[in-house]
């Protein structure tokens, strides 16, 4: 069984780009996501599959697996 990693909540992670210093806009160039989907996924929108699943995923909101990142 795999360990699961904790989920952070949404303030969890606009704290955490503003201690870094970094853009949401500039993560989401960075890994290859429209800045506006990244938004609506800090707002709360459902990540339940595609790209919102891998950005919720990546941003550490959502204990899951990403099987194939999908180009842009």
């Amino acid at each position: 069984m795999k360990p699961t990693r904790r989920v952070k909540t949404t303030k969890q992670v606009r704290d955490e780009f503003n201690r870094t210093g970094k853009s949401i806009t500039d993560w989401a160039r960075e890994h290859g996501y429209k800045d506006s989907l990244v938004f609506e996924v800090l707002r709360g929108r459902k990540c339940l599959r595609g790209k919102s699943h891998e950005i919720a995923v990546l941003l550490g909101l959502k204990d899951g697996e990403i099987r194939s990142r999908r180009a842009a």
